[in-house]
């Protein structure tokens, strides 16, 4: 059941506390004492703060004031917070990029996305089973359980939801349950303790995506799970900020955040998740997406 959101002040709550830095008062900086990335994150709370910390320390270092960040409690709790401007930037999926234009449209800028360890700046959904249950294709889950991470989702929802639709294999009809797990980590282990046959998750290349990652800090063993259905590509999530900001605010937030691979390449592959360079983006990249989205909320509504 999608929950109820309310205010982005119930939605979030602070995940980093800021160290005191002297603050030049001029420009942007003599009205923002301070700055705020709100996140969505298909890793653990705990992880996904852990993960923040060396961007940070960079942008404290980088612009001399400090950054909160803050991790949603869902998928449109970031959005909320956005719109109502509790957070200045954020970092979220390309199915929740579509959501914050259709609740904010212009005032939510698309500037930057992800380079990843092969080159690429996109990635895919997939279905995934137990690497030892009988399923090898998508055609072998007819009436089985399947677990989709959130209705915000890009790869754990919206484009598995229609493209297997568009394959022939309606969710609604093909699958006998479907349900939210609420993350893609929680999708992957209600898997593999068999509470659903199979799920959707993310994947980009054989060393980076959502099962890597979990195999890589042992939440699950190696070899555990088979890929049996992969979506077309979808651009990588987006770095974003608030069109209302001020100008300079915008241009030294985008400057910091395309110098970070270069400047500290380290801490860059940390944040993003074994990225390694950025790209510049448009919303023109995401219309594709947007466009999956409508359709699959037209449904819904529908259906409702």
């Amino acid at each position: 059941m999608i929950r109820r959101r309310t205010l982005a002040a119930a939605l979030l709550a602070p995940a980093l506390a800021a160290p005191r830095l002297a603050r030049a008062q001029s420009g942007w900086r003599a009205n923002y004492r301070e700055l705020r990335l709100g996140i969505s994150s298909a890793e653990n709370e705990r992880d996904a703060v852990a993960r923040q910390q060396p961007f940070q320390d960079y942008i404290q270092r980088t612009l001399g004031v400090p950054l909160r960040v803050y991790r949603a409690t869902d998928y449109a709790g970031v959005v909320e917070a956005l719109r109502s401007s509790n957070v200045e930037f954020a970092r979220f999926g390309p199915a929740t990029y579509a959501l914050a234009r259709r609740v904010m449209g212009e005032r939510i800028i698309a500037f930057a996305r992800d380079r990843d360890s092969e080159g690429g700046t996109g990635y895919h959904s997939v279905a995934f089973v137990k690497a030892d249950s009988p399923y090898r294709r998508i055609e072998d889950l007819r009436g089985k359980s399947f677990a989709f991470a959130d209705p915000n989702s890009t790869s754990g929802f919206a484009f598995p939801a229609y493209f297997l639709r568009k394959e022939g294999f309606d969710p609604t009809s093909f699958f006998g349950r479907t349900g939210f797990s609420g993350s893609h980590e929680q999708s992957v282990i209600a898997v593999l303790n068999g509470t659903y046959d199979a799920g959707a998750t993310f994947w980009s290349n054989p060393t980076r995506g959502n099962i890597q990652r979990m195999e890589e800090k042992g939440m699950i063993q190696p070899g555990t799970t088979r890929i049996v259905w992969t979506s077309p590509l979808i651009p990588n999530s987006p770095w974003v900020m608030r069109g209302d900001l001020p100008a300079d605010l915008r241009r030294d937030w985008a400057a910091a955040v395309f110098a970070m691979p270069e400047r500290d390449p380290a801490a860059f592959a940390v944040a993003a998740s074994g990225a390694i360079g950025l790209v510049e983006t448009t919303h023109a990249d995401y219309l594709d997406v947007i466009a999956v989205v409508e359709e699959n909320l037209q449904r819904r509504r529908q259906r409702s």
